[in-house]
């Protein structure tokens, strides 16, 4: 039997899941099977439109062999497992004469644990174990989604936390989950052949095709346990975000809240001295803590070493004794022991990390205010240590064995791939060597006629932003192009205070004009909201900037603030531009310019999501104009027409205002 040629399996495949077939569609499915067939990497840049879900889907199903697919978010999962994948191989069947198998897998914490559920939660207080079904009032919040994990847990088939809707709160599902290192394992858990975690993970060793996130890719390469089935191909979508995620891993954290719950956890279990000496070193490091203040530790203060040094050998000293005592006096000792290690080594680890010193790693300290809500975080001060660069750590554990497709709309930055590889540890492209990863980049670009869609609009007129400067003339410019508009406005601010002194403000200039603001609501409800009524408008930080789609008339204006640097005093981004400077590099460009680079084309892309969609990206900063580095981001972004035109600019938004109301009688 022949093999089946790859265009009619796209072919196929595009018309089961009722999409149009498109030429950087091909394009990129044929790259990923000669990167697939050479054993080679390949970074794809397919613009929004693209179908690039299926660019990789068709040549990895086609090729055989067992493929994981990582995502940096939980829309593109979904995607993936409930809609694309199904699809696909239905549609490729008949062709390939087999059914792949696909699964979904994630770290344990995103699954309901039994244990937990039924024995209840080994507590911090001197009680032992506390259920909390019982002492959550059913009436609160918190007992009323207590009740809801129960009666869902009788039902669900998955015990995936996304698959529990509406969701429930971060400090609810911490009562009946566990981290890896709190698991008792399978074989002396009396629910282990219930385990929701472990039936994902036998699903996955028997699956084709595995579907994970980022988050558990970057375990697996970290902490050396495989946590993925072995496989043959990896691709990496939204891989923009791979970097910051697997830093966001490599991260460790130290709180005085954190310690002082290792201390009560362990103190029941441990003999008085022992736990007396952990208690100690707690405090020892509780009093540096107050006196911190935020900034970057290039040396660790004497104080400081001094207060690691003891929280080290305390909890070595914990860690020692709790391996080797068994107190039968305490309820379901197993669980209570094995979070009560689970805290005192995470303690452990970080404590020694910072003490022994790696000129690779970071070391800051961070103040925190008061958070509510579902994220619920005290006051206080935080020690916080990562590494100076994921590069190395991405080049040797990522890059071998395998073949790696990484696909994204925002790939290219500043006109090349180089940026983005240098960050994943990858030599320029086209550079030669014996332990260099062989890559090629490819921009298979956009169905979109992006010049004829959109306008992107320089406000060149208004003053330079400056850091916590009064910035009356932006705001009288985003008024006027609101209005202009009609309201359709994203609005992208480089700061969750710049866009909070917006709202009020704006709220006050147009009040014709509703406008939702990040945080007084879910963000699904949130976008739900402003793609139903064309006249509101939505304002927000960070995961507006990538989260957003809606395509159609009620988004037809994206307002970027400011560019988004990294903040000057951002330890970790000024530690890794100090480093290039040091190594001979420009710091500026490699780290802050790219960094702006890449939010901006993912801040672009919020505007053109359909053939159909027409509008304008508004900068309200000069500098994208007038600085020598505004080539370099104006080329990290969609080609739109480009004016610094205000009057054109409010013409072409008024024009396509009323367009969008005639279109819509």
């Amino acid at each position: 039997m022949t093999k089946p040629s790859l265009p009619d399996l796209l072919h196929a495949a595009v018309a089961a899941v009722g999409g149009t077939e498109r030429p950087g569609q091909v394009t990129m499915a044929e790259a990923v099977a000669e990167a697939i067939d050479d054993s080679s990497h390949l970074l794809v840049q397919a613009g929004t439109g693209t179908g690039k879900s299926l660019g990789y889907l068709v040549p990895a199903l086609a090729q055989g062999e067992r493929v994981v697919v990582a995502t940096a978010t939980l829309a593109l999962q979904r995607q993936l497992v409930e809609r694309d994948l199904p699809r696909t191989v239905d549609a490729l069947h008949p062709q390939l004469r087999r059914r792949a198998q696909f699964a979904m897998l994630k770290g344990r914490s995103n699954y309901l644990c039994l244990h937990r559920l039924h024995e209840g939660v080994p507590q911090d207080e001197e009680e032992g174990l506390f259920d909390p079904f019982e002492a959550a009032a059913p009436t609160s919040k918190l007992g009323q989604d207590l009740i809801r994990l129960r009666d869902w847990s009788d039902e669900t088939e998955t015990g995936d936390r996304d698959d529990l809707t509406p969701g429930v709160s971060d400090r609810a599902w911490s009562q009946v989950s566990v981290s890896s290192r709190e698991c008792l394992g399978a074989s002396k858990c009396a629910y282990g052949a219930e385990c929701f975690a472990e039936a994902a993970r036998e699903r996955a060793k028997l699956a084709d095709v595995v579907v994970t996130n980022h988050a558990l890719l970057a375990i697996d390469a970290i902490e050396g346990a495989p946590v993925l089935p072995q496989h043959e191909v990896l691709i990496v979508d939204e891989a923009h975000e791979l970097v910051s995620r697997v830093t966001g891993v490599a991260t460790g954290e130290l709180t005085p809240g954190q310690v002082n719950r290792a201390v009560r956890r362990a103190a029941k279990l441990v003999d008085e001295k022992v736990a007396d000496q952990l208690q100690t070193a707690a405090e020892g490091f509780e009093r540096v803590m107050e006196l911190a203040l935020p900034g970057r530790l290039e040396e660790i203060p004497e104080d400081l070493a001094y207060a690691l040094m003891a929280l080290r050998d305390a909890a070595r000293a914990v860690i020692t004794a709790l391996g080797s005592t068994r107190d039968r006096s305490v309820q379901d000792e197993d669980a209570v022991r094995k979070q009560a290690m689970a805290s005192v080594e995470t303690v452990h680890g970080v404590a020694e990390r910072i003490t022994q010193g790696s000129e690779y790693d970071v070391v800051w300290y961070e103040r925190h205010e008061p958070r509510g809500g579902a994220a619920y975080r005290p006051s206080g001060a935080s020690l916080r240590v990562a590494p100076l660069t994921v590069s190395g750590l991405l080049r040797e554990k990522l890059f071998t064995e395998r073949s790696v497709v990484l696909a994204s709309a925002t790939l290219k930055l500043g006109g090349d791939f180089n940026g983005v590889g240098a960050s994943l540890g990858l030599a320029p492209e086209g550079t030669t060597g014996d332990d260099l990863p062989v890559w090629k980049g490819l921009d298979v670009g956009s169905p979109f006629d992006y010049p004829k869609q959109g306008i992107l609009y320089v406000a060149k007129h208004l003053s330079r932003p400056a850091r916590d400067g009064d910035r009356g003339d932006m705001l009288d410019e985003l008024t006027e192009l609101m209005q202009a508009a009609g309201g359709r406005t994203l609005g992208l601010f480089s700061s969750m205070r710049a866009a909070q002194q917006a709202a009020e403000e704006l709220r006050t200039r147009v009040p014709e004009l509703p406008i939702l603001l990040q945080g007084e609501d879910t963000l699904g409800e949130l976008i739900k909201n402003f793609a139903a009524d064309p006249r509101t408008c939505l304002f927000g930080t960070l995961s507006l900037w990538q989260g957003v789609d809606v395509p159609g008339p009620s988004c037809q204006l994206v307002v970027m603030d400011k560019i988004p640097f990294p903040r000057p005093d951002d330890p970790l981004m000024s530690a890794r531009q100090k480093a290039v400077e040091e190594a001979g590099g420009n710091g500026f460009m490699a780290v802050a310019a790219t960094h702006a680079a890449l939010l901006m084309a993912q801040g672009a892309g919020r505007l053109v999501r359909a053939t159909g969609d027409r509008g304008v990206v508004a900068v309200l900063d000069p500098r994208l104009a007038t600085a020598r580095y505004g080539s370099y981001l104006k080329a990290s972004l969609p080609d739109f027409w480009y004016t610094t035109d205000r009057n054109q600019v409010r013409k072409s938004l008024a024009a396509i205002d009323a367009a969008s109301k005639a279109a819509s009688v």
